[in-house]
């Protein structure tokens, strides 16, 4: 059980191929994982190939990663296949909405983490790709999506060959815990430890920003880049259909 307490993000991988077939293995288990109505409303896109992964990576900014990585997971919010199950069975479907897509990301959600944690119990390394809502527009023309189809998640997948040393910072537990209704925290003691870390000091050096905090603001996400990315999520979700207006 230590896993959980020990686990890191890996983003350099040895060129070991792992298999398909071990791939959906893990797949399969995964899709276990708690599903909304159990429609599991979603499709995960694995991609292998050298000529896949370079269509893949200008939307996650070129990252090693990803072109090093054994394969490629795109999980989809996808109520495409139920929508098209249900008007074959002369049923009407009601999901091209924003709940209904919420739904289906969290399903994807769901199983991605159910992956993640199976891949790593096995010994391989994952690394998430936050970059994947950012670039929606792009992967949806990458991979082909159709209508009522959201790429949500990327996970790179590979053997790894690295093994970062220590615990990654967490914030402790009163920070992210309340009981009962909202508690509003001490935001000193919450974050007097991650501020004090050499490396977050070095982050406000290498930026010239006078707090930790402002390097999450000013440099990794600033308000503009925030604005622009939500606007072309909300442009794919209306071109895949989950935006439409009552008829």
């Amino acid at each position: 059980m230590d896993y959980f307490k020990t686990r890191a993000t890996i983003r350099n991988y040895k060129p070991d191929v792992i298999s398909d077939a071990e791939i959906d293995e893990m797949l399969a288990e995964a899709a276990h994982a708690p599903t909304c109505g159990g429609m599991q409303l979603y499709n995960v896109i694995v991609t292998r190939s050298d000529e896949g992964k370079s269509a893949l990576a200008p939307a996650h900014f070129n990252q090693p990663c990803l072109t090093g990585a054994s394969a490629v997971l795109t999980f989809c919010a996808d109520f495409n296949r139920v929508s098209r199950w249900a008007r074959e069975r002369g049923a009407d479907p009601g999901f091209d909405n924003m709940q209904s897509f919420i739904s289906a990301m969290l399903d994807a959600t769901i199983v991605a983490q159910q992956f993640v944690t199976i891949a790593e119990m096995r010994g391989y390394g994952t690394c998430y790709l936050g970059t994947t809502t950012w670039n929606a527009p792009m992967i949806v023309n990458a991979l082909n999506l159709p209508e009522l189809v959201i790429p949500v998640i990327t996970v790179t997948l590979g053997v790894p060959a690295e093994h970062p040393a220590g615990l990654q910072p967490r914030l402790p537990l009163d920070a992210i815990r309340s009981r009962e209704r909202y508690t509003p925290v001490n935001i000193d003691a919450a974050y007097a430890e991650l501020e004090a870390r050499p490396d977050s000091r070095r982050f406000m050096e290498e930026n010239g920003k006078t707090s930790l905090a402002a390097v999450f603001t000013d440099v990794r996400y600033p308000r503009a880049s925030n604005v622009q990315f939500s606007e072309l999520f909300l442009s794919i979700l209306a071109e895949q259909g989950f935006l439409k207006k009552n008829k």
